[in-house]
Parts: C-alpha cells; structure tokens; sequence
C-alpha cells in the first residue's frame, strides 16, 4: 500500500502494446464512475463525455474497453503519476501526424519531456526510454534519429487530470473505496443507451433471457399509431421488440413479422419465460444468458436486432459475429440493441476476411518484368564517402556569406551575426563562419551544418534542415539483404486490367556495423521475407524502377525502433510506405488505393530519387 498523493490517469492498450492515455475530461468521466461504487452500475459510457468516443463502453468489472461497432476489446487501467509531473499541472504533449492533426504523446514520454522542459534543456534525448527521436524545444521539432525526418511538437494547456489521496493500492480491481476524497452519490443517467446497459446487466443477474424491459415510465407507453398486438397463443410465443409493439410505418404485416422472428429463434426457447424456476427467496435463479449455447445466443441476438431493424432504423455493420474475436456473438447482437435505443443505426453483419496473399503460383506463371533487368538485386557495402572530411564535403554546396544577415541560424538558434551555440564535439573551422546553401538559398553557420553532418550518414551527402532539399546522393544504412520482383497472373482490387509485380524483401539477422544505432550489437529481423504488391500499369512499373533506386542506396529499411512491436535494434521500414495486402484493405497497407502510386513517388522524391535518378544509376 502506498500513502502518497497522485494524480490518476486512465489508459488503453493499443495494438502495438503502448497505454496510451485518455484526455483529462474523460479520465474525470470514469474516475467520477469509480467514486460513485457499484450503483453507478459498472459500466462508462464514453460517448457522454466526448463524442468521438461514442462508440465505446469501459467494462469496470473487467476493465475492458469495448468497442460497439467492431466488437474490439481492449484492457484498460488505473495508472498513478506524481502531481508535481505533465499530468498533475495539466501539461499535454503532441506531435504533428500525416494527416496535420496532433497527437498527444504516451503519459511517460510527455512527463519526460515536460521534466527536460522546465530544466530549460535545449533538447531531450528519447534514446533512454526506448525512443529513436530528439526533441528540440527552439525549434519545438521532434528529429527521427535514424532518418532525420522532423516533424512539430507542440505544448499545450488542458484540465488537470483527477487528484486522489491517502492510501493508494498498487494494483486495483472495481469497486473501490473511493477514499477520504469522496465524491456526492450520483443518480444514474436516464439516457437511453445508459438505461439499455443497466437492462443487460439486470437480465444477466436475474436471469432473464427474453427481450430488455426498460423502466416503465410515459416515454415507454406506445406513441399514437403504434398498434399493441397480443402473442399468439402456445408456450413458444415471442414478442416483436422490448415493448411488444409494431410502429405504423412498417409495412411489413404483423403475421410475417412474427413467422420470420419465430423462424430465427432457436426452437424450444421460451423469451418470454425465466431461464431456471424462482429461488427460495422468491428471487429468480442466476442462470442467466450464459444457459444458452453459442449458436442460441447468435439467433437470439439476431432475431431481436432484426425486429429493430424492420421497425425503421437504418444500418451500418456491427462485426464479429463469425467467432474469430474474444467477443462472443452475442454480445455483437447486444450491441446492437444498445445502439438501436441509443437512436444508432445498426445491422449485424460479418466482417470481411484478410487476404495477405495470392492465391498459389506456380513457377511456370511467374514471369519477368518488361523493361526490368534481372529479377533480384542485393544491397551492396557502404558507399565510401565522397570527401576526405566533412569541410571538404561541404564546400562542394556551399557559398561563403562575408556580410550574414542579422537572422537566426535553424540549427543552433543564435544569430548568424555572433558564433555559433553548438556545444557538442568541435568542428575543425571557425565557430563564426556563415555559408549560404547553393541550390535553395538557405544561410547557416557551417559550423552547424558541420556537425550536423557528423550527427548522420557521413556518405557525402547534405540534407537542407529548412527545406529538406538533399545535395549530392543520399544513401541509407539498410543493412544486407535481397530483393526479388517478378510479375505473376493475378489482378490487385482496383487495378482490374493488369497483372501485379510482386516484390519480396529477404533480411537476415545481423550484427549492426558502424553506420548503426548500435555498433557491435546483434539486431533482428521479424517478419522477413515480406511480400509487397504492384500493379504491373505503367505507373506501378515507374515505382518498382524507383525502388530499386533505394534498395540500392540503402533507404528501404533501417535499424531502429519498431513503432509496431516497441522492439529496438531491429530492422525497419523507412519511411517509403508498401502495400502488403494483396486482396483487401483491412489494414490501410492493401488495395484499392487510388492515390498510393502518387504517395510512394513522393515519398521516394523526399529521399532524393526521382526519374533522374535512374540515368543516375546507369552513368
């Protein structure tokens, strides 16, 4: 047990194993659920807080974040963080993503850099807790330490997440004590989707498997035109809905409407009825919906939504009704009671299946590429530096500035009028000295781009920090490997008129050589060969040129640290995107995708290749 005061903060696993944390509003949400003790029922809807969570519901029992709409699980937890850090003043990180919206960072990478912030440290080193990137606080950039890819960072002000007291347990489980902090007793919501949850958890206390019954007030007594119909008589009759009613816009007749719901409910179950005979305490026995098998409980969830759905409310799928997910069918169907009362429109479907490859190939079918030589390449050593020193590779791009003007040099932030503010290793030239870049125009002290040179590739290369434009031959630090392509007979969605290049990627594990994050250490290699797809168009063929262009040079892969896995020292992308779903687009790495082919040739631009650099490779 600790005695302490902490702030409280509430996270979700993501899929690549990090918690990533809950704004502060939401955190208050559920930590105002918690104080409130089993009566607030267990259960947070999200969606009351902030409308973008809408679709999600935290499970206090399990703590299990889940997703209505998809039916995805995911843990949640109750972490602590010392009032004094980022959390406890109100303190939010964010980078900038591709898509210009911020992202804030995880709670232990933003107190990091908070903690560097108030030292007034020009910049912070994320290395230590397992992160390939600096954070420049002139600059307010975060630099990729393998790729030298900047993006903004920015600090902004929000509400100061929940403050708790006195004695704090290590680990929790729902319900709490709520502490010497205790919050008022709260009512339970009234709204619809609150009420339907609280009805589900009433049915599986009680018992009950027949439709959810939700208190009895005016709102549920049938509006003008609804039509009360009475069961048909014998022990199998089933009610149309929570209400027993048909709405007047259906035209669907009542007796077609009861032979259909009737046909989807599994034969022999009463809904109507209790699941087990009254207890002695006169209380129904705690059977509940877990009596009935898995394939019952999919035709009951169904028949119920279906009757939901004839009554008017469009569709949208809710997946994961075939049983290949933690979440069992007919929570699926429940989901989609909950979202119908909530006034969302639902339809239970099955989602749609993966497909990571093509169908079997033989070696007969598969051909070369027109236009390609060869159909593998290997990556080759280093390319020796073009320079004997980085002053000498230098010179070749820049112009000296005798009279600078009175601006900020972007590297070392003082003025390019007085010397230079670098302070690590010293450059063998004069801290005073300004040079002007020859192509884009942009003035630096050289005794900055000196050592900015030194803190990368070293391969003759110089890459504009303002504008990015790269001087000379950029290459990476790829380690060796092999790299097939060859075309074989089957169509990419959207690209019905062609066949596909396959590419197939091969990296064996290694030891990292002097280049590398890590000299002398062993990295891995996961997930190696990787197929990757192409149409064979004329566009998708100027790709597969371009990309042999940076197998070559080395800017396909690096080693780092793996965004998906957190692993460090492995081999990963770099920053050219490939598609490696062959026949859907589940995971944004498939197709269709009608602006990929104009992405990757961007991309490829921003590492300096473009249909230059062909001709390039051939002189």
């Amino acid at each position: 047990m600790l005695l302490a005061s902490a702030v409280v903060v509430w996270e979700w696993l993501n899929e690549h194993g990090r918690w990533r944390p809950y704004s502060p509003a939401v955190s208050h949400h559920i930590e105002a659920v918690v104080r409130a003790g089993p009566r607030a029922g267990g259960s947070v809807v999200l969606g009351q807080v902030d409308s973008r969570l809408a679709p999600y519901i935290i499970d206090l029992q399990s703590m299990n974040q889940f997703r209505q709409d998809t039916g995805t699980l995911r843990p949640v937890r109750r972490n602590y963080y010392d009032p004094s850090s980022a959390p406890g003043k109100g303190v939010v990180w964010e980078w900038e993503n591709d898509n210009g919206s911020w992202t804030p960072y995880d709670m232990e990478v933003g107190i990091t850099i908070q903690h560097a912030y108030e030292k007034q440290h020009p910049w912070i080193d994320l290395t230590s807790i397992g992160f390939s990137y600096v954070i420049d606080f002139n600059t307010m950039g975060q630099i990729n330490r393998q790729t030298q890819r900047q993006r903004r960072v920015r600090r902004r002000l929000d509400l100061i997440y929940p403050m708790v007291t006195g004695t704090l347990p290590k680990a929790q489980s729902w319900p709490v004590s709520s502490g010497p902090a205790t919050s008022p007793p709260m009512s339970p919501c009234s709204c619809p989707q609150c009420v339907l949850v609280m009805s589900v958890k009433a049915a599986v206390v009680n018992g009950s498997t027949g439709p959810l019954q939700p208190p009895v007030t005016r709102k549920n007594l049938p509006p003008p035109g609804v039509v009360r119909l009475p069961p048909p008589p014998g022990s199998g009759a089933k009610p149309l809905d929570s209400t027993g009613t048909i709405r007047g816009p259906v035209k669907t007749a009542p007796s077609q409407v009861i032979r259909r719901q009737a046909s989807s409910v599994p034969t022999g179950t009463t809904v109507g009825s209790p699941a087990s005979p009254p207890g002695p305490n006169g209380k129904t026995g705690r059977v509940a919906l877990a009596t009935l098998n898995r394939s019952n409980l999919q035709r009951l969830a169904i028949a119920q939504s279906r009757v939901l759905i004839a009554s008017g409310v469009p569709t949208v799928p809710v997946k994961n009704l075939n049983g290949s997910s933690p979440v069992n069918p007919a929570l699926a169907g429940i989901t989609g009671i909950l979202m119908s009362a909530a006034g969302l429109p639902v339809c239970l479907t099955r989602p749609p299946k993966l497909v990571l490859h093509p169908p079997p190939v033989s070696k007969s079918e598969i051909k070369s590429i027109p236009g390609v030589s060869n159909t593998s390449r290997k990556t080759t050593k280093k390319q020796a530096k073009k320079g004997k020193t980085p002053e000498e590779v230098l010179k070749k791009y820049l112009q000296k500035v005798r009279h600078p003007p009175d601006e900020d040099c972007t590297i070392c932030m003082e003025r390019l009028t007085a010397p230079s503010g670098y302070k690590g290793p010293q450059p063998m030239v004069k801290p005073d000295l300004v040079g002007k870049l020859s192509r884009c125009g942009h003035i630096y002290h050289i005794y900055c781009l000196v050592a900015m040179y030194n803190n990368g590739n070293k391969d003759g290369s110089l890459q504009c920090p303002t504008c990015k434009t790269i001087y000379g031959v950029k290459t990476g630090t790829q380690p060796p490997g092999k790299m097939e392509y060859h075309l074989i007979p089957h169509s990419l969605p959207g690209h019905p008129d062609c066949k596909t290049i396959r590419i197939i990627y091969s990296i064996p594990p290694g030891i990292q050589g002097p280049e590398h994050p890590n000299p002398g250490k062993s990295f891995s290699a996961r997930g190696f060969p990787r197929h990757c797809y192409l149409p064979d168009s004329e566009k998708g063929r100027k790709v597969l040129k371009l990309l042999l262009v940076a197998w070559d040079r080395r800017l396909i892969f690096a080693i780092g640290t793996s965004s998906t896995t957190g692993e460090s020292d492995t081999v990963i992308w770099n920053e050219v995107h490939h598609k490696t779903e062959f026949g859907s687009n589940l995971t944004g790495h498939g197709y269709p995708d009608a602006n990929y082919l104009d992405n990757v040739l961007a991309e490829l631009a921003a590492q300096g290749i473009s249909e230059d650099s062909t001709a390039q490779e051939k002189d």
